[in-house]
C-alpha cells in the first residue's frame, strides 16, 4: 500500500524553547507519532515560558499602578504645598507691612513722649518753684532716660494725680507697642523659616518626580520588551500547533487508509472463502473457514489542564501603633496641614501631626479632634518623659521650621516613623545625621 509522506518545518523565534528536527519524511504511525510527541513537548516549554512572560507582564503593570498612583501623590503634594508657600509669602508680606505700621506707631509714640516729657519738665520747674515735692524732682533728676523716668516716677507715692495719670497712660502705651512689636516680629520669624522649608520641600517634591518618572519610562520599557516577548512565543506555540494539527490529520489519514485496506482484504477474503465454500459445496469438500475480524483502537489525546491563578494573601492587619503606619511608606506624600480629611487620608496625603493622629486612632486611641491636631497639642497629648527613657510608641519632637515643629513615633534603636517633608511617611534614623541635630528632647508618652 501507498504510504503518505509528511514534511515538518523547523521554527526558531527569538532563540527560545527547543527547535524542531530537521525535515523528515514518516513513513509509519509510529514515526509521525513520535514526530508529535516531540511537538507536544515543544509546545509545553513555550507555553510555560508564555505564563512566565504573563506572570512579568502582571508584576510589572502592578509596578506601574503603584507608581503612577505616587506620581500622582506627588503632584497634588507638590501643588498643595505651593499653595501654602504662596500662602506663606502673602503672610510675610503682610507681616512685614505690620512691622513697618507698628514702627511708624512707634516713631510717633516717641514724638509724643517727647512733647509729654517737655510738659512733665515744666510742672516739675513749678513745683519746684513753689516749694514743691523734693523726692518727684529727684526722680526727674537723676532718670537716664524718658523711659526710666517713666518707671521712677511711677514710683514715687507723692506724685500729683494728674501728673499719675499721664504717666500711666504713657508705660501702657509703651508695654503694649513692645508687646506688640515682639509679636509681630516672632510671626515673621516663624513664617519666613516656614517658606524656607516649603521652598526645600518643593525643590525635594520635584526631585522625587522626577526620579518616579525616570523609573516609570524605565518599567513602561520593560514591559514593552515582555509584550514583544510573550506575542514572539504564541506566534511559535501556534506555528507548532498547526504542525502538530497537520500531524493528527496525517495520522487519522494514515489510519484510514490502513483501516480501509484491511477491510477491502476482510473483504477479499470473505469472497474467496464464499467462493471456496461454493466450490466446495458443490464439490463436497470441507466446511468453509471463518474470518475473525479485528477492531482498531481509537486513541484519545489527553487534555491540558490549565494552571491555577495565584491567590493573593490578605494584607497583614496592623496590631500597633509602632507598625500600623508601614503601609504608607513609599505610598504618601508629605502636604502642610494634609490628612485632616478621609479624601486626604486615603490618597495617603498627611503631614506629622496628622499622620500621629491617624497611626493612635488605628490602636484605639482619640488624640483630639482631627481638624485641630498639631505639634502644640500632641505635645500635651500626654506625659512628659525623659529621653534617656524613651520607648517604642512614645511621641519625639524635633525643632525644625519652629520649636516642636516636627513629630514622630519612636519605633526603638534609635529610630522613628514619621510623614517627612522629604519622603512622605517613613522611618528615620533620630542617633545621628539631621534629625539628630533637631531633636529636641522632647518625648510625650501617650
Amino acid at each position: 500500500m501507498k504510504k503518505k509522506m509528511l514534511l515538518l518545518n523547523t521554527t526558531v523565534l527569538l532563540g527560545l524553547g527547543g527547535v524542531l528536527s530537521t525535515p523528515t519524511y514518516a513513513s509509519t504511525i509510529q514515526d509521525m507519532e513520535s514526530q508529535k510527541s516531540q511537538i507536544q513537548n515543544q509546545r509545553q516549554d513555550v507555553q510555560s515560558n508564555i505564563k512566565a512572560a504573563s506572570d512579568e507582564l502582571t508584576r510589572l503593570q502592578a509596578e506601574q499602578d503603584q507608581m503612577k498612583a505616587q506620581l500622582e501623590r506627588l503632584t497634588i503634594a507638590e501643588e498643595e504645598n505651593n499653595k501654602k508657600a504662596q500662602k506663606t509669602e502673602a503672610d510675610i508680606k503682610e507681616t512685614s507691612k505690620q512691622v513697618e505700621q507698628l514702627e511708624k506707631e512707634i516713631k510717633l509714640l516717641q514724638e509724643k513722649l517727647e512733647k509729654r516729657n517737655d510738659i512733665l519738665k515744666d510742672r516739675a520747674r513749678s513745683l519746684q518753684e513753689s516749694g514743691g515735692n523734693v523726692e518727684y524732682l529727684q526722680v526727674l533728676l537723676g532718670s537716664s532716660s524718658f523711659g526710666d523716668f517713666v518707671d521712677r516716677a511711677l514710683a514715687v507715692s507723692t506724685i500729683v494725680d494728674a501728673d499719675r495719670g499721664i504717666l500711666k497712660e504713657t508705660k501702657n502705651m509703651q508695654d503694649e507697642l513692645k508687646t506688640k512689636q515682639a509679636d509681630v516680629k516672632s510671626k515673621l520669624a516663624s513664617l519666613e523659616d516656614m517658606k524656607a522649608e516649603l521652598d526645600e520641600m518643593t525643590v525635594q517634591l520635584a526631585a522625587q518626580k522626577k526620579q518616579k518618572d525616570a523609573l516609570a519610562k524605565e518599567l513602561k520599557d520593560k514591559e514593552a520588551k515582555n509584550e514583544e516577548l510573550k506575542a514572539s512565543l504564541q506566534a511559535k506555540d501556534s506555528s507548532l500547533a498547526n504542525e502538530q494539527s497537520t500531524l493528527e490529520q496525517n495520522i487519522k489519514d494514515q489510519k484510514a487508509a490502513e483501516e480501509a485496506a484491511r477491510k477491502a482484504a476482510e473483504q477479499a477474503a470473505k469472497e474467496a472463502a464464499k467462493k471456496a465454500a461454493e466450490q466446495a459445496q458443490k464439490a463436497a469438500a470441507a466446511p468453509a473457514e471463518k474470518a475473525d475480524s479485528s477492531s482498531a483502537k481509537a486513541e484519545t489525546p489527553k487534555a491540558s489542564s490549565n494552571d491555577a491563578a495565584p491567590t493573593s494573601a490578605p494584607a497583614p492587619k496592623a496590631s500597633n501603633v509602632v507598625t500600623v503606619g508601614n503601609r504608607w511608606i513609599g505610598n504618601s506624600a508629605y502636604v502642610f496641614g494634609g490628612g485632616r480629611s478621609q479624601s486626604d487620608i486615603s490618597h495617603g496625603l498627611f503631614d506629622c501631626s496628622s499622620f500621629v493622629h491617624w497611626a493612635y486612632s488605628q490602636v484605639g486611641v482619640n488624640l483630639g479632634p482631627l481638624g485641630s491636631v498639631s505639634t502644640e497639642t500632641l505635645k500635651h497629648a500626654g506625659t512628659q518623659v525623659s529621653s534617656s527613657q524613651m520607648q517604642p510608641g512614645d511621641l519625639v519632637f524635633f525643632d525644625t521650621y519652629k520649636k516642636d515643629g516636627h513629630v514622630g513615633i519612636y519605633v526603638g534603636g534609635g529610630k522613628f516613623i514619621g510623614a517627612q517633608s522629604s519622603t512622605g511617611v517613613a522611618i528615620a534614623n533620630m542617633s545621628s545625621g539631621y534629625w539628630k541635630q533637631k531633636f529636641n528632647g522632647r518625648v510625650v508618652r501617650i
